[in-house]
């Protein structure tokens, strides 16, 4: 079967585009707030709280996100969700003074959270319906989408100095990504959630149909408010301390090179391309492992390569121990998010919600909190923050129940 036309393939696609517009357009917005800052005058504090405005947004959105999964679905949440994101690009380009950016940049972080949790929904129900690992891969998408950001922003910096310009290019890309993803993606969630007692794949138990109407009604109603198991809390602490660990490693880690190991000017931008480019390289193999050795080993294995590797670069000191640190983070923290994503989809759709709400304010709030440490003490400690970040990701996974691995078909060997 041509890759066109496999289910599995079409649904990857359209998958990773919602993952490529994520990570497109954070890092699109993380490039111009220098730009925003002096068009709209604000100070150094006044930025800290504007990037803690999407934080805040991504945290209060929990409620309202679970609540649209039900009535909405993952497919017509993400595809909304997407375009809305977009638009906010525009919106934050023509704010007119601080409490609008403020405004927006919090918008922004409740938009977050439902793209968040509607794609890894559509993910984690991909690989249930065809037993095929691919999480990781559509993670490393969203590294890949971070990084094509950086590279357009760069240019349209060379090009010219109007931030509404430069949005209103990532705009059109974001509306192509749209486009693709809306052909693809799956129309239900219910293999991603709890077995849908009315479904084809629930025909062999004949003898409850009778009761299924019944016990489906009043379920939605139940389930609306309920206290998180403990399990789900624990992966609620991996999935912020995974995120924290992610997002202050690509926003603070040239500024650690020049100002502390004392890198030169063309050397301190290589700390983000170290660091997501070992991601992007980690997610394309890391299915691989999950089926070799199982998504817990790979979470304690990886989350202890990334703390005690950047702990003894920071100890060590020097560029070139630094950047071996990088390496190992982003190495080892790379396949955290993707296994922690799986697990919680399969405890259901609450589950998955309230845990991709903790990956995005970690993944939003992390750099911030990152620069409160290091303004308290000075930047070391801030980065031994994160690698006690990724430690805690370890003790963490030990207290998570994992599935066995699973087989992946001999067509996952090609990275998506």
């Amino acid at each position: 079967m041509s890759r066109l036309h496999d289910p599995f393939r079409r649904g990857q696609l359209a998958i990773a585009a919602l993952f490529l517009s994520l990570g497109f357009q954070y890092a699109t917005w993380a490039a111009r707030i220098p730009a925003v800052k002096a068009d709209l005058d604000l100070s150094a504090a006044e930025v800290g709280v504007l990037l803690m405005a999407a934080g805040v947004g991504a945290a209060v959105s929990f409620p309202a996100v679970a609540w649209l999964m039900r009535r909405m679905g993952s497919r017509r949440l993400a595809l909304l969700s997407q375009l809305g994101l977009a638009l906010l690009l525009l919106a934050l380009a023509a704010a007119p003074n601080y409490p609008v950016a403020l405004l927006v940049m919090c918008a922004d972080g409740v938009l977050v959270g439902c793209l968040n949790v509607a794609m890894n929904a559509q993910g984690a129900a991909l690989e249930a319906r065809h037993e095929r690992n691919t999480m990781a891969r559509l993670h490393a998408v969203f590294s890949a989408g971070s990084l094509l950001a950086a590279l357009l922003a760069s240019g349209m910096t060379a090009a010219t100095g109007s931030v509404m310009a430069h949005f209103g290019v990532a705009v059109v890309l974001l509306a192509a990504l749209g486009v693709t993803a809306r052909s693809g993606l799956l129309d239900e969630d219910a293999p991603a959630d709890r077995p849908d007692p009315s479904g084809a794949e629930a025909a062999p138990d004949a003898e409850p149909p009778a009761d299924a109407p019944v016990a489906a009604e009043p379920e939605p109603a139940r389930r609306r408010w309920t206290v998180p198991s403990r399990l789900t809390l624990w992966m609620c602490c991996a999935m912020v301390f995974g995120t924290v660990a992610e997002g202050a490693m690509n926003d603070w880690s040239a500024l650690y090179l020049k100002d502390v190991a004392e890198a030169s000017a063309e050397l301190a931008p290589l700390g983000i391309a170290v660091v997501s480019g070992m991601m992007v390289v980690a997610r394309l193999f890391a299915d691989g492992w999950r089926s070799r050795w199982g998504d817990g080993r790979v979470v304690l294995l990886g989350s202890a390569v990334a703390g005690t590797g950047l702990a003894v670069a920071l100890i060590s000191g020097g560029v070139a121990p630094a950047l071996a640190g990088f390496a190992c983070m982003g190495l080892g923290i790379a396949a955290v998010t993707p296994c922690v994503y799986a697990a919680a989809a399969r405890q259901g759709s609450d589950a998955l919600t309230l845990v991709a709400a903790m990956g995005t304010t970690g993944l939003l709030a992390g750099p911030p909190l990152i620069g409160f440490i290091a303004g308290a003490s000075n930047l070391a400690w801030g980065m031994g923050a994160v690698a006690a970040s990724a430690g805690a990701v370890a003790l963490c996974s030990t207290r998570i129940r994992w599935t066995a691995p699973a087989p992946v078909a001999q067509s996952e060997a090609t990275p998506a």
